[in-house]
């Protein structure tokens, strides 16, 4: 009986490497998320258990919030606690995760300069918001959107695309899942919102006494730079709907 596979090439043996480390990183550190089988590694490519089901959609976001919560408060309490916003975070077995601020300041700028962000007062005020955010404790960044998670007929909650893990302040990732569910669905109410930070936060403080502290407006800073980050995408990847410069989900309906 022959497994179904899926083989996904890399454009350098670098990069294959790292996808290796980045995978058996979050299944030595972030036990709760489930991902494919790693059948064979190759040089420039990675063969892995073929999935079937579906992206997650709005309706599934509670379990995903929660799944997010048990993720980071696992790697926070396993790996993450000696972690800082200015520097890559090394791990013993040669994994490393970018830093928080220096990628993303250079995402911002850049964003300025194609247009979407108005003025370099807009700039200035998006970097100022990533220095508000960039305090722990630390999670990890693995760009939680509705195609990186599969449901399974069983109901089962496969995590996919793990290639790339940046260090990031809890809540940012889902942050990101609520920012992309937006851009695909369109806007979520307020009340869903709420319930899956509050989800997220429950799960995260099974795993120390120090997490689950993530608050609205933490999660609305973290909102505002997403939808700045994810402009460019608007109208790609099925990205139907835009996101308002000023993202927040209050007073929505």
């Amino acid at each position: 009986m022959t497994v179904p596979s899926f083989t996904k090439h890399y454009a350098t043996p670098e990069r294959a490497a790292k996808a290796v480390r980045h995978y058996r990183w979050i299944n030595e550190h972030a036990k709760p998320l489930q991902q494919p089988a790693l059948y064979t590694v190759g040089p420039d490519s990675l063969t892995f258990e073929r999935i079937e089901g579906r992206p997650v959609r709005p309706e599934d976001l509670p379990r995903l919030a929660e799944l997010l919560g048990h993720a980071h408060g696992a790697a926070w309490a396993s790996d993450l606690q000696s972690a800082s916003p200015g520097i890559p975070h090394h791990f013993q077995d040669g994994t490393t995760f970018d830093e928080y601020l220096g990628p993303r300041q250079i995402a911002l700028r850049r964003r300025h300069e194609q247009g979407y962000l108005p003025n370099k007062a807009a700039l200035h005020a998006m970097l100022g918001l990533l220095e508000e955010t960039a305090r722990g404790p630390w999670a990890f960044y693995k760009d939680s959107n509705p195609r990186n998670f599969i449901i399974t007929s069983t109901g089962d909650i496969v995590t996919v695309d793990t290639d790339d893990l940046s260090l990031a302040p809890l809540g940012y990732d889902l942050a990101k899942l609520i920012a992309t569910l937006h851009l695909t669905y369109g806007p979520l109410t307020d009340q869903a919102v709420n319930a899956a930070l509050l989800a997220y936060n429950a799960a995260a403080l099974r795993h120390d006494a120090r997490l689950g502290t993530t608050d609205r407006n933490q999660l609305d800073s973290s909102l505002a730079l997403h939808t700045v980050l994810t402009a460019p995408y608007v109208g790609r990847n099925g990205y139907r709907y835009s996101l308002p410069l000023r993202f927040s989900h209050r007073g929505a309906s």
